[in-house]
Formats: structure tokens, C-alpha cells, sequence
């Protein structure tokens, strides 16, 4: 997952229900799911991993975006891949094309997708988050640096096992930077991650809440990357990781335990945020 986009990345930010398939505009199609009713309802944008929403998808975003429908938010889920040439997905794609989906390229749908959501009138617009896992989760850290086209950004974020090892504005791991979110940021990640590793997230958020800024993480003990599913223990050997050396193969698997609790994480921190009181 890292590789190639990590260096982009760090590149470039160093300059700087039921569903509804619908499109906000040409550049890429969006997913719409939302619960019965007129609303207006809040809302979050939902940013896939590295595999995608094809046939190899994890099936993550949508299994969330369900998840998140039931307790009464509207779900966009963005492609940020099938248009561009990526439908099968970049875990095990080291090709240099992959930078044209890095997560700081994302950034762009990301927003895209928060505008779509404003434009429908069952959405509350003030009242919008956003969330991702793993490529989607450093698509989400990048997100909540970058200036929102309106200035209006997203009201809070949730990021699983996302890369922190990359530069995100002032923040770099070993430099005396803070990673400087502009909305409430909560991050979940694995004790075991070998794809996206804990560490530098707990750094990360250290520097950050010392400087005043709203991030939280929680890590789970003995979790592997993409703990939020019921999968066994799997080493592939072809995953992109600039974690591992030679620069490929990542552990992933399942965590009950750890998948609950991340549900009444992300549940209690989008209440807090997002819903009226």
C-alpha cells in the first residue's frame, strides 16, 4: 500500500439503505446509500483501500457504509480507481501508474464527494464527515490538511491503519513537525500492522494533541492490518509495503474483538460529532 504512493505522497504535500448509484460529476462515480426517510440527515464520505470497489474489493467501505446507514447517516462512497484505470486495485501493483491514485491525488474525490453530498437535499451539509481504511485512511489524513475548495471542510474524520509514515504538511516521523488536522480526527490501527505500522501513528497523535490539535488513536493489541472483518491470517507476498524489506508482502486478518470495539469507536466519535443533540 505504501511504496510508490508514499513517495508521491510525501512529494507533493511537501509543496503544499438502499444505494443510489450516482455520478457528481465526469470525473468519477459515486455511491450514495441512506437511510428511509427525507432527513435532513448527517453525513460521511467513505474512502476505499488499496483494493478498490471491484471484484477484488475488501468489501470494507460498503460493509461500513452499511453499518453507518443503519445509524441514520448518509454514506458516499467515491471510486477513485475503475475510471482511471485501476478496477482491480494497487495492493499488489507496483507499477509507477499507481502515483495518479496515491492518496494526496485522492484528496480531489474526496472533496468531490463531500459536494455531492451537500447538493442533495436529504443532507444536512454542515454536518459531513469523513472516513477510510488503510490507502483510504491516508486518503483521509491527507484530506484534513488540504484546504477545502469552499473553505467549508469536513466537520470530523476517522482514519483505520493509515499510513503515518508519510510527510502530511509539517509532520514527518524522526522531524520536529505536527501534523495540523482542520477537523476532530480519530485513528484505529493494529499493535501487529506490518502494511501500515502503529508507531508512527502514536507519534503522530502525540505531537498533535501536545500541540492542541483534536486527534485520538486507540491500538489494538495483537491486531493485524484490516482487522475489521472476520478474515484468517494471510501474508501475501506481492502487497506493495515500503515497510517490509525489498518493498513488497504484508500480513492481514481478521479481529473480532478489535472489529466490535472499532464499531462503538467510530459509532460513539461520529455521535459526538456529527448528530444534534
Amino acid at each position: 500500500m505504501r511504496g510508490l504512493a508514499a513517495a508521491s505522497l510525501a512529494a507533493a504535500l511537501a509543496l503544499g439503505g438502499c444505494a443510489l448509484p450516482e455520478v457528481a460529476s465526469p470525473s468519477i462515480p459515486i455511491e450514495v446509500m441512506k437511510p428511509d426517510g427525507a432527513g435532513p440527515f448527517p453525513a460521511i464520505v467513505m474512502l476505499h483501500d488499496c483494493s478498490g470497489l471491484g471484484p477484488r474489493s475488501s468489501g470494507a467501505p460498503r460493509r461500513w457504509a452499511r453499518e453507518l446507514v443503519r445509524q441514520g447517516y448518509a454514506v458516499a462512497i467515491p471510486d477513485s480507481f475503475s475510471t482511471r484505470g485501476h478496477a482491480p486495485g494497487v495492493c499488489t501493483n507496483p507499477d509507477p501508474s499507481r502515483l495518479e491514485v496515491a492518496p494526496l491525488r485522492r484528496v480531489r474525490d474526496a472533496y468531490e464527494a463531500l459536494a455531492h453530498l451537500k447538493s442533495l437535499a436529504y443532507v444536512d451539509g454542515t454536518r459531513i464527515g469523513v472516513m477510510g481504511g488503510s490507502h483510504g485512511g491516508s486518503t483521509t489524513l491527507a484530506t484534513l490538511i488540504a484546504p477545502p475548495p469552499d473553505g467549508k471542510g469536513f466537520a470530523a474524520a476517522v482514519a483505520l491503519y493509515p499510513g503515518c509514515w508519510g510527510r502530511y504538511g509539517e509532520w514527518r516521523p524522526g522531524t520536529p513537525g505536527i501534523y495540523k488536522p482542520r477537523a476532530p480526527l480519530l485513528i484505529l490501527i493494529g499493535e501487529k500492522d506490518d502494511w501500515t505500522p502503529a508507531e508512527p501513528c502514536r507519534q503522530l497523535t502525540e505531537r498533535s494533541r501536545e500541540a492542541g490539535y483534536p486527534v485520538a488513536i486507540k491500538i489494538y493489541p495483537g491486531a493485524q492490518h484490516s482487522f475489521d472483518n472476520n478474515n484468517p491470517l494471510r501474508f501475501n507476498p506481492e502487497r506493495v509495503n515500503g515497510s517490509a524489506p525489498g518493498g513488497r508482502g504484508a500480513t492481514t486478518q481478521g479481529n473480532p474483538e478489535a472489529w466490535r470495539d472499532s464499531i462503538a469507536e467510530v459509532t460513539a466519535f461520529f455521535a459526538r460529532h456529527l448528530k444534534k443533540e
